[in-house]
């Protein structure tokens, strides 16, 4: 009993440094973001001039803007990452994988080609939101603070919505030609599921790799509490962005 009582102690000791260093950390990322003018839509200027220009239709170039932006956004691929973390069977990440997808493809036609426009720095701020969830879920955050567990699945595909209103606006800076604007915008959602398929790929090689040595077990809760320290992160960068352009 001693023993038990004595290896409960310092399991709870070990989360809780965990948590301090996470919260000692975030302070430190957001002290670094507030300086930044923090700008919500990187887009290399050889892709804006090209997008600006661009008139008819460009399937494969469209696609294979759609395919960079996915695998180059690291805010999708952390929500990504944490959404995939704790599944082992090719039949479940299928599903939430789906789900995002229908999320973000939903938003992203609906958002272009609608003309409907949110805040860039609000969208991507509740993206980073997305990240913070999906780690304090991994965590099992809910069931212990509030006695619930949330339906993971609802949650990703509403965060989905999200992540494609966050896609949308990055096309939206942009004055795009209505000659060829719905086959574009498609094959773009082509290219950025293509490119969400490729990024899934190495994210499932590399957690099979890890998930067979030790120190799986060993590192989850710290991996995910730096996936919730990211996700603040990008929380805070987005808002010192959205408080400096007001």
């Amino acid at each position: 009993m001693e023993t038990r009582r004595s290896v409960s102690t310092k399991n709870k000791k070990g989360r809780s440094y965990l948590f301090r260093f996470a919260g000692s950390l975030l302070l430190t990322v957001l002290a670094a973001g507030l300086p930044l003018s923090a700008q919500a839509h990187g887009v290399a200027e050889s892709d804006a001039a090209f997008i600006e220009g661009a008139s008819g239709l460009h399937l494969v170039p469209f696609i294979y803007l759609g395919a960079k932006h996915m695998v180059t956004g690291y805010d999708h691929l952390l929500f990504l990452f944490g959404v995939v973390f704790f599944l082992f069977r090719m039949r479940d990440v299928s599903l939430y994988v789906t789900l995002f997808a229908v999320g973000h493809s939903v938003t992203l036609l609906y958002g272009v080609l609608s003309g409907t426009e949110v805040n860039p720095y609000i969208v991507d701020a509740i993206i980073g939101l997305s990240v913070v969830y999906k780690a304090l879920d991994n965590l099992g955050a809910f069931r212990t603070w509030f006695g619930f567990q949330p339906d993971t699945r609802a949650a990703v595909l509403i965060f989905g919505f999200f992540h494609g209103f966050g896609l949308a606006t990055k096309l939206q800076d942009f004055t795009l030609s209505e000659a060829g604007l719905v086959p574009n915008i498609l094959a773009f959602n082509v290219g950025v599921e293509l490119g969400q398929l490729l990024a899934l790929t190495f994210i499932l090689l590399a957690m099979t790799a890890w998930r067979q040595t030790p120190s799986f077990s060993r590192r989850a809760v710290l991996a995910n509490v730096g996936l919730m320290v990211a996700g603040f992160g990008l929380m805070g960068y987005q808002l010192s962005g959205y408080w400096l352009a007001v």
